[in-house]
Order: structure tokens, then C-alpha cells, then sequence
């Protein structure tokens, strides 16, 4: 019987004592008190474990309770000096501000007077205790009920700090989670000014001037360390994706992930998870990242055959890639038809932004594309210019996004295309009419492909966004159909002949007829047809198409569908 799998669970303590399955990470305390500053900055992109880490933190740090048993087996507890000295020690203030949105400010201001109240009820016993202020009681009595203003909220984490230190005489350990996220739904909501502004009071105040402060532990997204709400501190130590030192305790190692499916018997898996969510680069280590391991494994052991899926990218707005494809200029999209293809752009890359400065130059938001986690560091022994990063796309998920983008980009051309043009592609692929086919495509590759070497992917949202043109066609990508997954599934309005193509890319311009045959053999191997039949179509057009730089080729046959009838 195998562990569960923590899908969706990033608090230390349940997932111990609920027996999930755990990647041992317990060395980052080791690390952390022996290397530590007053104000102790971890940036790395989303779900990559902060959030674990960082209860795995509250647990071993918190006064009050001995959790020797929650640690059991665990790497930490072989540093007997460090855990005599450290363990279960301290009062903890732990906010997560990764819930800190809104569409307006006084909406996000709601959130963080919740975020407080519930810490407050967490602590209630500071409402009772006489050796604190009375000025301080009444505030904490206020913060709890959910009535402190905004003044109050922005001295909250402070006043939280003097109380914990009266009521245990022990100085505290701060941990705010997610530092970055309500800087970030500001910038992109409208209220940015006002959000930095009270964030400033919030952390600002409490690492600065807070002398009930032990230490502060902060992750974020982006090291923002130059945004405002960080004007003169000095006691910051900063740890990003470029450091070395705690480069394995975020995200998994190749170990990691050979450990994992030793453990749950799916050696097999190993080449086509690495492929797919592999290729981050920590410091000198290279990382997987966690949530989509953990989630694909808790699909094969359900599924042994289920396929890849982009699972990060299913939980993450993509509101920082949305506004750099907009600002995109025929260069920019260049580069990126560039990087899709498996090649590298070389980018200054700005570790200390301001989400003020996105918009300044189109070279911060590479920079801020590699923070976030949509492309890594590629290693060379080539000198490039200081500050110069090669920046290529991680693995097969990230490439995924940006293929989905490159078929907005299509799409969007659609729109301004000769509308015969259109309807004469459309009305060819009903009839197969090949040489229209072939015409129109190369005329089109020619007027919107400027990197030469575009791979399947590419060509795929290529052609898809050319059909998603005819509005009344139903335009389905990587559908589930027959014995596979077809390239492209298209339903005409009238839903009397279906279409299914499957592409390929040719190696060379001699080898385009030979994978149309190849492709046009998939179709009727893996029987595409029969997702039409299901949706009660009884013809259809199938189509290998093969691409290779600017020219394409087209072959076609016309079926039948029916329905095997089986006799008992």
C-alpha cells in the first residue's frame, strides 16, 4: 500500500500527521540557522514548496508545543545542538498573503483585516493577559473583531510582535508567505500606489524599527527588495533562483524525483516526467518542479497510461505572460517563435525590479518571465556581457503556454486576413481540394513565420488558428479521440463531413511527401475518425499535413464512418 500523495496539501504538520508522502527538506532549518540575517528573503516561482517550507518552519520554531514527533525520521533531528537551542523556542507571527486580492484596494483591505483576525484568534490568549499594555489589549481586541483601520492594520504585525514578546519574554520569528502577491493583483488591478503605500507600514515597519523581532523569514515571487516598502533596511539577506546556497530545498532534485518513483514503482516514467517538468536551474542545481511530480504520479498510479498534462500552468493566472505577448513587437515575437523552436535568447536580466517598472522597457519583462519561472538559465561557457542571462524555455510544459499564445497571435491575424482567402481555405479542407490547401498555407507561412526552423508544436497552432477563423467550425487541439490524441478535430456547422488532421514536421523539403504518408497512417492506426462518429458525423476528410520551414505539403482521403456492430 503506497503513501498518499500530497495533491494540494502545503501545511508540514497535517501532511506528517495524516502520513502524506514527503520529500525530506528538513535541512533548510539547518541551513537557515547557521546562515541567517535579521530578514531573511526566499524568492522562487509559484509552486515551487514555499509554502510548506514555510509551515515546516512555524512547526519547528513555535513555543508552546513540542513537536519532536512531527519530525521523527527527519533530517533535522540529527542536529541535536541546533534543535536543543531552537526547537519549540520562539513565539511565531505566521501570515500567508497569498489570498491578498481584490479588484479594488478596499477590497484587498478586506482580506488583509480577515488574514489578521484569523491570526489574532490563533493568539486569543494575548486578549487575556494583564502584563500586556491596555492600549495594546484594545488594539489586538480590535484587529480580532475585524474593526481595526487601516493605520491600525499597518501596525498590526508590529503590536502582534511586543505582545507574543511580553506574554512569553522571548523575542519573535516572523514569517510572512507570499510577500509579493498583493503588490502584484495591485499592479494589475489599478490601485498599485495606494497597495505600496500601506505595505510599507505593514513589513516595512515590522523588519525596520521592530525590536521584539528575532528573525523574519519572507518568500516571495519576485525580489521586489527596491519597491518602497523596503526603503533603508539594511538587515535584509536575499536568497533568489540564482543563489547557491539553499538551491535544493526548493523543488526537487533528479534524486528527488528518482526517489518518488522508485517508491511508488514507476521507473518507467522517468524520461517523460524529466522532459516535461524538468530544466530549472537553482543556483547550480536543476529542478523539477514539485506540484506537477506530484500530481502526475497520482496519475499514473490511477492511470498508467495518462499523458502529461500542464498542471502548473492550470493553476497560475498567466497575467505576467498575458501582458508581455500584448506588448509584443514583431521582434520580441520573433524571439519567441525562436525559443519555442529550442533555441536561446540572451536577455539582460534585472534581479531587482519594481512591478512599477514592467511596463518601462520590454526587457524587464523577460526579466521578469525568468523570476517567475517561464524560462531558465541556460548554462554556457560563452562570456556574455555582465547582467546578460541565455534564456530558454524550461521544459515541455512552459512550451505548451507559449504555443497556446503563438495561436492567439494567429488567431488575431485571422481576423485581418482577406475574408475569400479565408473562406476558400475553409471550403477546401470540406471538399479536399489539395493544391488550394498547399497554396494558401505557404502563402500564409510566408506572410507570418519570420524564425525558419518552427518545430510540430509551432505549426500546430499555426494551422489551428487559420481554422478557428470560420466561426461556425468547432476547432478542437489534442482531443481525445479513437485510440489517441488527434493533432486537429474540426466540426462544421452542418455537421455532415468531419475533418481530421494530423501534423508533421518534415526534415527537409524532400522528406514532405513521405510524412504526409506517415502522418495520414497515424490518423488510421490510432483511429481519429471515430471521435466524429461519436459526435454523429458519418463522413469525414482526413488530412497529413507536413511542414518544414516556410513550405508545407498536403495529402487526403475521404471515409466513411460506421459503427461496428458485434453480434452475440
Amino acid at each position: 500500500m503506497y503513501q498518499k500523495l500530497p495533491v494540494g496539501a502545503d501545511i508540514f504538520v497535517n501532511m506528517r500527521e495524516q502520513d502524506f508522502y514527503y520529500i525530506d527538506k528538513t535541512n533548510f532549518i539547518r541551513d537557515l540557522l547557521l546562515n541567517r540575517g535579521e530578514v531573511n528573503l526566499f524568492t522562487r516561482p509559484r509552486r515551487f514548496g514555499k509554502t510548506l517550507n514555510m509551515t515546516m518552519l512555524q512547526a519547528f520554531f513555535e513555543i508552546g508545543v513540542d513537536r519532536r514527533d512531527i519530525f521523527f525520521g527527519l533530517d533535522i533531528l540529527k542536529e541535536q545542538e541546533l534543535c536543543e537551542q531552537h526547537m519549540n523556542r520562539y513565539p511565531v507571527i505566521f501570515l500567508s498573503l497569498k489570498s491578498i486580492e481584490g479588484k479594488t484596494f478596499a477590497e484587498a483591505m478586506a482580506k488583509v483585516g480577515l488574514l489578521v483576525a484569523d491570526e489574532c484568534v490563533r493568539l486569543s490568549f494575548l486578549g487575556q493577559n494583564q502584563r500586556i499594555d491596555k492600549d495594546q489589549r484594545l488594539l489586538f481586541k480590535s484587529l480580532k473583531a475585524r474593526k481595526a483601520d487601516h493605520a491600525e492594520l499597518g501596525s498590526a504585525i508590529k503590536a502582534l510582535s511586543r505582545m507574543l514578546e511580553a506574554h512569553y519574554g522571548q523575542k519573535v520569528v516572523l514569517l510572512v508567505d507570499e510577500y509579493d502577491v498583493p503588490l502584484e493583483k495591485a499592479f494589475h488591478n489599478g490601485y498599485y500606489d495606494d497597495m505600496v503605500s500601506f505595505m510599507r507600514q505593514f513589513l516595512g515597519d515590522a523588519f525596520k524599527t521592530n525590536t521584539s523581532l528575532a528573525f523574519a523569514v519572507v518568500t516571495g515571487c519576485l525580489r521586489i527588495s527596491n519597491e518602497s516598502i523596503f526603503t533603508g533596511l539594511n538587515n535584509i539577506k536575499i536568497d533568489d533562483i540564482t543563489s547557491d546556497r539553499y538551491d535544493e530545498s526548493f523543488g526537487f532534485t533528479d534524486a528527488d524525483v528518482r526517489k518518488i518513483l522508485t517508491d511508488y514503482n514507476l521507473t518507467s516514467a522517468y524520461e517523460e516526467l524529466r522532459a516535461w517538468y524538468d530544466g530549472y536551474h537553482f543556483g547550480d542545481t536543476d529542478v523539477y518542479c514539485p506540484w506537477d511530480i506530484i500530481n502526475h504520479v497520482d496519475r499514473l498510479l490511477e492511470n498508467p497510461k495518462a499523458e502529461p498534462e500542464a498542471y502548473w500552468n492550470n493553476t497560475s493566472s498567466n497575467e505576467i505572460v498575458k501582458r508581455f505577448i500584448d506588448k509584443a513587437g514583431a521582434s520580441t515575437r520573433n524571439e519567441i517563435e525562436r525559443l519555442i523552436a529550442g533555441d536561446f535568447v540572451e536577455k539582460p536580466v534585472r534581479i531587482n525590479l519594481t512591478y512599477a517598472e514592467l511596463d518601462e522597457n520590454i526587457d524587464n519583462l523577460w526579466s521578469v518571465l525568468f523570476l517567475t519561472g517561464y524560462l531558465t538559465r541556460q548554462r554556457t561557457t560563452d562570456i556574455l556581457p555582465r547582467g546578460t542571462m541565455r534564456l530558454v524555455i524550461p521544459n515541455a510544459e512552459i512550451k505548451e503556454i507559449f504555443v497556446e499564445k503563438i495561436q492567439k497571435w494567429f488567431a488575431e491575424r485571422v481576423k485581418s486576413t482577406d475574408r475569400s482567402e479565408l473562406d476558400a481555405l475553409h471550403n477546401a479542407f470540406l471538399v479536399g481540394n489539395r493544391e488550394t490547401i498547399e497554396t494558401i498555407l505557404n502563402a500564409q507561412l510566408r506572410a507570418t513565420i519570420s524564425y525558419y526552423d518552427a518545430n510540430e508544436s509551432f505549426y500546430h497552432g499555426f494551422l489551428a488558428g487559420l481554422l478557428k477563423g470560420c466561426g461556425s467550425w468547432g476547432v478542437g487541439s489534442n482531443r481525445e479521440s479513437g485510440d489517441g490524441r488527434s493533432d486537429i478535430l474540426v466540426i462544421p456547422e452542418d455537421y455532415a463531413t468531419g475533418i481530421v488532421i494530423e501534423i508533421k514536421h518534415a526534415r527537409g523539403l524532400e522528406d514532405i511527401p513521405a510524412m504526409c504518408e506517415a502522418a495520414m497512417r497515424q490518423i488510421e492506426e490510432k483511429n481519429y475518425q471515430d471521435g466524429l462518429l461519436e459526435r454523429g458525423i458519418s463522413s469525414a476528410r482526413l488530412y497529413g499535413v507536413a511542414f518544414w520551414k516556410k513550405n508545407c505539403g498536403v495529402i487526403t482521403k475521404s471515409v466513411q464512418l460506421r459503427k461496428t456492430i458485434i453480434s452475440i
